[in-house]
């Protein structure tokens, strides 16, 4: 083999070697850059996981305050309001509960006979009053859906209500035989639930 020949072979060898280093050196980069990008997809998942976690994260649900506080803040239930203060009811409705109130508006106090509230108002008469108005009351959460044609509620009073049901009309019946429209329903309340009745049901005593 003459020298120039040999020169020419070391030659190719080397130029071989350098790319397989050149080769070896760019899958290296590859890799590391293929490690990186899927570090960060990673890291960009567990973001995005714990947005989308944090998005659907339920509001902590709003307290619609007690039995009490719902009458107090609606004009309709004003005289209801000012009755139950004078029997001293404010610290049992506004308890735990649950209680179910079958609420009178004030158009509904003012149908009684001249006089009856003024006179159930007295200080004399709380007792009296006190009775009429836990008449309004059921122990217990009772929704619109639990009630039923001819079903007898028991009231705090100890006394019964009868419930009557005709198509979308619901009455309720009191214990001398006079009845009430129930004209709204399931008014929730932190300690129970409110419906709004346009007439005050009288206890037999």
């Amino acid at each position: 083999m003459n020298p120039r020949s040999r020169s020419l072979k070391i030659g190719a060898v080397g130029i071989a070697a350098a790319l397989s280093l050149t080769l070896a050196a760019c899958g290296s980069d590859s890799e590391g850059a293929s490690d990186s990008s899927a570090t960060t997809a990673a890291s960009a998942e567990e973001t995005s996981t714990t947005v989308a976690a944090d998005e659907t994260t339920e509001a902590p649900a709003i307290d619609a305050g007690t039995i009490v506080d719902i009458a107090a803040g609606n004009d309709d239930f004003s005289t209801l309001v000012a009755a139950v203060q004078a029997a001293d009811l404010v610290d049992t409705l506004s308890g735990d509960g649950p209680f179910t109130v079958f609420a009178p508006t004030n158009e509904a106090f003012a149908a009684l006979p001249d006089g009856t509230l003024d006179t159930l108002l007295m200080p004399e008469n709380k007792d009296q009053l006190a009775g009429i108005l836990t008449y309004h009351v059921v122990a217990g959460k009772v929704m619109a859906a639990d009630l039923s044609d001819g079903q007898e509620v028991e009231t705090v009073n100890g006394e019964m209500l009868t419930v009557g049901i005709d198509g979308e009309k619901v009455t309720l019946t009191d214990a001398a035989g006079n009845t009430v429209n129930v004209v709204d329903t399931d008014i929730e309340a932190s300690n129970g639930v409110i419906h709004v009745i346009d007439g005050v049901v009288l206890p037999s005593a």
